[in-house]
């Protein structure tokens, strides 16, 4: 059959389109209908979902498959903690090597993450948060902690996505995000690397209203 046919380019479609919300948590992978989406064999497919399953975005449940593991409230929590940790680490970083045409860059995503909140565009908000997020991280150099943080992201997804549709949230993170940009356009480490934990523990305090305003 034509398309992926390892394990590696069959998990990194599954892995976005569960990113993407396309499978959300609890619900079962069924395998003959992943050779399908995926045009390729159940061997690769089968790789990748143990893949994913050692990554802890999937997990086997005896007798039933695989689904898409359900994270807690407290997980997500723990989650959150351990990123304000990379991530501050990450804005240190990113203050220490950032190029004057990067300083630019991150400059105009704070002023569109503005126009952005001004405007109520909840999703543009989003879009460009995780655009800076990730631009932070490129720019820091640091792939060991990226990985880490791309495995975090995956499993926190949900509560992300969520997080990101809680009433008044970007007009509380946008201060948050535009302290992270000038620590880091001041080439300011320390003050980055507070910023960014700063903002990951706006994230924890919040998380628990989430949940009580959007169960499921």
């Amino acid at each position: 059959m034509a398309g992926a046919t390892g394990p590696g380019p069959v998990a990194a479609r599954l892995r976005e389109a569960i990113l993407d919300g396309e499978f959300v948590p609890g619900q079962r992978l069924i395998e003959q209908d992943l050779t399908e989406r995926f045009a390729t064999g159940r061997a690769a497919v089968r790789a990748a979902l143990l893949e994913l399953a050692g990554e802890g975005l999937i997990e086997r449940v005896q007798n039933r498959g695989a689904r898409v593991r359900a994270v807690s409230l407290d997980e997500a929590i723990e989650i959150c903690e351990l990123r304000m940790v990379v991530e501050g680490l990450c804005a240190a970083k990113a203050a220490e090597r950032i190029t004057e045409p990067e300083v630019g860059e991150l400059r105009d995503l704070g002023e569109h993450m503005a126009e952005a909140v001004a405007a109520g565009d909840v999703m543009a908000y989003s879009r460009l948060n995780k655009r800076l997020h990730d631009r932070v991280q490129e720019i820091s150099a640091q792939k060991t902690a990226v990985l880490v943080l791309e495995r975090l992201r995956a499993q926190n997804v949900r509560h992300q996505f969520k997080l990101a549709l809680h009433p008044g949230r970007p007009a509380v993170s946008l201060p948050e995000h535009r302290a992270i940009i000038d620590a880091i356009c001041a080439r300011a480490p320390e003050a980055a690397e507070q910023a960014a934990r700063a903002h990951v523990r706006s994230v924890i305090r919040t998380l628990p209203q989430v949940a009580q305003d959007q169960p499921g």
